[in-house]
């Protein structure tokens, strides 16, 4: 499956008075992924954004069809990039992908590290007041990598699995017990023990069975107005 590879610098994010590198545009040359991501390629809130687990987003080319109907006519939908992803194919969904999943991309291995949590600056990226939550309510979410091998990576390189080590912890099974069945305890067990997701996500669901709540999701999705 060949790939798009996209990158952005830290910018002024419209309609607000926050910074953001979610605006990313496709390369056209190979360039060096690391352990914390694409050369060239930035984070506005490294609090929140990038690092180990969180060096590679993918978003799904597949959804964009789906947010066409959804929303309409946007620009942003037209070409990969207007979910902040650096990685775009097709043929790749949270169904199928699963939590663990190790791929070759050009000389480097990444790993599927955790589900993306959609925050507030997708609602000034797409001019959609509510589209964190959106995003997060249809599962349309994208995910993460890890990197396990550094190397050279280019546009149109495959996108190739090549290992399964948690094969029944596809990403919409996380999704749904994260944010839909929120407090079945069987499945926030499995995921506080399952060790290739990220300490993040396992520490969500520790939290939730120590006392009994989901935490209050409204910062992350609402942020600043």
């Amino acid at each position: 499956m060949p790939t798009t590879l996209l990158t952005g610098p830290v910018a002024p994010l419209a309609g607000s008075d926050a910074t953001s590198a979610i605006a990313k545009t496709p390369v056209t040359a190979p360039l060096w992924l690391g352990a914390e991501g694409l050369q060239g390629d930035a984070q506005a809130d490294r609090r929140v954004h990038g690092g180990p687990e969180k060096a590679l987003h993918h978003y799904p080319w597949d959804h964009y069809a789906a947010w066409r109907a959804d929303l309409g006519s946007l620009p942003l939908l037209d070409a990969p990039g207007a979910f902040g992803e650096n990685i775009s194919v097709a043929g790749l969904t949270e169904d199928g992908v699963a939590v663990g999943d190790i791929f070759r991309l050009g000389g480097a291995l990444v790993q599927v590290s955790q589900g993306r949590q959609p925050c507030w600056k997708l609602n000034h990226r797409l001019g959609v007041p509510d589209m964190a939550r959106r995003v997060q309510d249809t599962g349309r979410t994208g995910w993460y990598y890890r990197v396990l091998q550094p190397g050279m990576v280019a546009p149109g390189d495959d996108l190739a699995l090549i290992d399964r080590l948690t094969p029944d912890w596809t990403l919409r099974r996380l999704w749904r017990a994260m944010y839909v069945d929120r407090l079945n305890r069987a499945e926030l067990e499995a995921i506080a023990a399952l060790d290739v997701l990220a300490k993040g996500w396992r520490r969500y669901a520790q939290r939730r069975l120590d006392s009994g709540r989901v935490e209050d999701w409204r910062p992350r999705l609402e942020g600043q107005a």
